[in-house]
């Protein structure tokens, strides 16, 4: 009987060892291009628990940056060497120098190698007490990963050559929805061989993609014809379709709707036409490649509750969305302002929406993105942030708890960039190289309002840096400074430009614009605008801004696991001396 009990014992190790620790990971993610990389990850409590699968016999390398580079980055090494595994805690300085870390926050709790590949699991407290440690958030993470053919020594991993990489993900968002099977009916819309490239080889080249409700009368002599987008050839009755129904953008993956929600087709309200308007970023002007890239909708037989729509809240896009250049750090404010909200939820749904989700958007410049809520002067937990914005990985964030908009409520996109490395003004724009300040939110029961969105106003930077008058009327566009002397004749974007621009003066310029008269911008899903259009908001008053609460960091872990571990060893052994002894 001992002996029979020891063999069901070995054969529990055997399959330990070939699969994990047995715990269950509800998000995996390749790192690398070849497949060679794979990360597992869930959250249990204040913990993060990560499992990494790498073909390699010699040390796997992960971590976490800054800017996805070495420097000040947090490391941890591991591997399994002469049958024994290990882990070790390391961080970077500025100068990409690996030290290994007085505090060892990373906690092994299975490592296995084969003749192919090596599997670590090791857990993380989100926020540890150790400096050389970065705490893990619901913004952005740049993870880092590298591997080598040799295990570390004593002196410590050795260099990885090519052998590494990193990625943006979002460790903490909450998780998707199941993808749906292959095998439920779909329909695409894609483009027709629009130059440039999301086919396979041109991920990278596909940067967002916005399905847009078109009007109800639109002409179909010019459906199934691509054009250059608001290019002076476009047809203006694409000049109608302002109404976003999805939104895509680079690095994002699948989306499903909650059970209770749905993208509604067939009924009144919803859309006889669409149009797709698909956004390339190609760097490196590669010509010849043509695009058929576009959308894929699954739809199942199930009724869902409610119909879901989508709001743009932020800036107007804009030129008069400005940025000096040469600054380390400035924000921008676009305002959904309690007028556009008191009118357009009072007129339908004056219980309030429902927000699900939200995806932030901004361009090359920006660096963090935070939706603010507000409600009678009082300033509402985030509605989504990313402090730490990457321009190639935007996708939807579902929230943890879904979040009422109230008639009267009061919504703030707030962006930061960082322009240090320009020389010229940033302007508000459709190209990379302009910026975007923008929300999507999705939201139920639908109502009709599309676009809320407000722009600081004119002529108040105008004056900042001097201009006295414009030409009236105003009968061209850009239009025309009058006075004084050093910008008669100049262009808005001309004056701007010629003005210098110090660190000193942009911080100024930035405090003025942040408290600036905001011009609103809010339409329907007919084109139709609220009564409110163009009218002039001052930013809310705020008597009770909202504090976060302080992050709870935790000390290093007890070593309560590796104490089970080694028990369970010696009662291994035990029970095989016994088994000797007895037979």
């Amino acid at each position: 009987m001992c002996c029979r009990l020891l063999l069901l014992l070995c054969a529990l190790l055997a399959r330990t060892a070939a699969g994990g620790s047995g715990r269950s990971y509800p998000h995996r993610s390749l790192l690398d291009s070849e497949g060679r990389y794979w990360l597992s990850w869930g959250q249990r409590g204040g913990r993060l628990t990560f499992r990494l699968e790498v073909r390699t016999a010699g040390y796997v390398g992960f971590g976490f940056s800054p800017t996805g580079a070495m420097a000040e980055a947090d490391i941890v090494v591991g591997g399994v060497a002469h049958g024994r595994p290990y882990l070790q805690d390391y961080f970077t300085d500025a100068n990409r120098e690996l030290k290994k870390d007085a505090q060892q926050d990373y906690h092994l709790d299975y490592a296995m190698e084969n003749s192919t590949h090596t599997v670590i699991e090791f857990t993380r407290e989100l926020h540890t007490c150790d400096v050389n440690d970065k705490s893990i958030t619901d913004s952005t993470v740049r993870v880092i990963w590298a591997y080598h053919h040799e295990d570390a020594g004593e002196a410590g991993p050795k260099y990885h050559d090519s052998n590494r990489g990193t990625k943006s993900l979002r460790l903490l968002s909450p998780e998707k929805t199941s993808v749906l099977s292959a095998a439920l009916p779909y329909f695409d819309l894609v483009n027709q061989d629009v130059e440039p490239v999301i086919q396979r080889g041109h991920e990278s080249l596909v940067h967002h993609i916005l399905l847009y409700q078109c009007s109800s009368n639109f002409n179909d002599s010019v459906l199934d014809y691509g054009h250059e987008c608001y290019h002076p050839n476009m047809p203006d009755a694409f000049l109608t379709c302002e109404t976003v129904i999805f939104a895509w953008a680079i690095g994002g993956e699948g989306f499903s709707y909650p059970p209770h929600v749905g993208l509604s087709l067939g009924t009144p309200l919803d859309p006889h036409y669409v149009l797709l308007e698909v956004h390339y970023d190609n760097p490196t002007y590669k010509e010849g490649l043509m695009d058929n890239s576009g959308l894929r909708f699954f739809h199942t037989t199930d009724i869902r509750k409610y119909d879901a729509g989508v709001i743009e809240a932020g800036l107007w896009v804009s030129l008069f969305h400005t940025i000096p250049p040469g600054m380390p750090e400035f924000r921008s404010e676009g305002h959904c302002t309690l007028e556009c909200l008191e009118e357009a939820l009072e007129a339908e749904k004056p219980s309030g929406i429902h927000v699900f989700a939200v995806l932030l958007h901004a361009h090359l410049a920006g660096r963090g993105i935070r939706l603010r809520h507000f409600r009678k002067g009082e300033e509402m937990k985030l509605l989504a942030y990313d402090e730490d914005f990457d321009f190639n990985f935007q996708e939807f964030q579902y929230l943890k708890e879904e979040r009422t908009i109230l008639p009267g409520d009061n919504l703030i996109t707030e962006c930061r960039y960082n322009t240090k490395d320009r020389s010229r003004m940033t302007w508000g724009g459709l190209s990379t190289r302009n910026e975007m300040c923008l929300s999507y939110l999705l939201y139920y029961p639908r109502i009709n309002l599309t676009r809320c969105a407000s722009i600081p106003d004119i002529m108040e930077q105008l004056q900042f840096i001097g201009v006295k008058e414009i030409y009236r009327p105003v009968t061209t566009w850009p239009f025309i400074i009058k006075s004084p002397k050093q910008y008669k004749n100049l262009s808005f974007m001309d004056a701007m430009n010629k003005f210098k621009w110090t660190k000193k003066e942009g911080v100024s310029f930035n405090k003025l614009v942040l408290g600036l008269p905001v011009n609103v911008r809010c339409s329907k899903t007919d084109n139709a605008e609220w009564s409110i259009q163009g009218m002039t908001a001052l930013p809310p008053e705020i008597d009770r801004p909202y504090k976060a609460e302080p992050l709870v960091c935790r000390t290093p872990a007890s070593s309560s696991s590796l104490h089970r571990n080694v028990c369970f060893q010696v009662l291994v052994w035990t029970l095989v001396l016994w088994c000797s002894v007895v037979g």
